[in-house]
């Protein structure tokens, strides 16, 4: 768990594992309940989307763990013979492709979905195609792909060439860079997380080894902000926006985080 420490988040699992031993949740208070873990920990985990088993989405698991007190209430506040459970307020549910960047933004990952199906539908009306799709190019045709990054390696033997691995929704795609489009691109190549190439197709007839030649490259980060909800940042009134500005959020939370982790890189 992010935050704790390994020795505060192996005590934290090791509570969770013997509590689910005993006798399965049946929901989030109950599972507080079981497992005696402080507030924070339970706002982690369902920060997590760690409470799928219990139908409690990240929203509504969030929204139940603030809702839990962190210690038991003092005489003057518990509940009186007339109380009874608060109403249930329904939340509005998360889009997939919110779901997907919070998975990444806390578990720099997701099983939902590929970010870069979000964008398919705009990139295939620009001439993108998918890594899947590659086979059925010709021999030095020229095309368009994009996908994240994920490893960029430049080995001492090869004479300055840099070689690149993007992802998308459908496998990955190699890239070859040449040093001169190096020089060229060097800044979108050292920085970019999704990143876009224009360039010729190589397929090596006898072992089928499939490339593109890259003759330009661009940063296509900026698209990755689209799949981001505005509502995980706290609403602005402008009546307080001088007198009473919110405050930063605090450095270091998964919130904080790039939308999509950093490559791999060799050098």
């Amino acid at each position: 768990l992010w935050g704790g420490g390994k020795d505060k988040a192996d005590d934290w699992g090791e509570r969770i594992v013997a509590a689910r031993k005993r006798r399965p949740f049946v929901s989030l208070e109950d599972f507080a309940r079981d497992t005696k873990l402080p507030k924070r920990a339970l706002i982690l985990l369902a920060d997590a989307d760690a409470f799928r088993s219990l139908v409690l989405d990240r929203r509504a698991a969030l929204w139940e763990a603030r809702a839990l007190r962190d210690a038991p209430d003092l005489p003057l506040f518990a509940a009186g013979p007339d109380e009874g459970a608060e109403p249930l307020i329904p939340l509005p549910q998360m889009p997939l492709c919110e779901q997907v960047v919070a998975d990444y933004q806390t578990l720099r990952l997701s099983l939902k979905a590929h970010p870069m199906a979000f964008l398919r539908a705009s990139m295939a009306r620009q001439g993108f195609v998918r890594a899947a799709d590659l086979g059925g190019v010709a021999n030095n045709g020229r095309v368009r792909l994009a996908g994240l990054v994920l490893v960029r390696q430049r080995p001492g033997s090869a004479k300055g060439v840099c070689f690149i691995t993007l992802e998308d929704e459908t496998g990955v795609a190699n890239l070859v860079v040449w040093p001169k489009v190096m020089t060229a691109f060097r800044k979108v190549i050292m920085t970019a997380r999704l990143m876009q190439v224009t360039g010729r197709l190589q397929r090596d007839p006898a072992s089928g080894v499939t490339h593109i030649v890259a003759e330009a490259l661009e940063d296509r980060g900026d698209v990755l902000l689209r799949l981001s909800d505005r509502s995980l940042a706290p609403p602005l009134s402008r009546a307080d926006e001088v007198r009473h500005p919110i405050p930063a959020p605090t450095p270091g939370h998964p919130r904080n985080a790039r939308i999509i982790p950093g490559s791999r890189d060799f050098h």
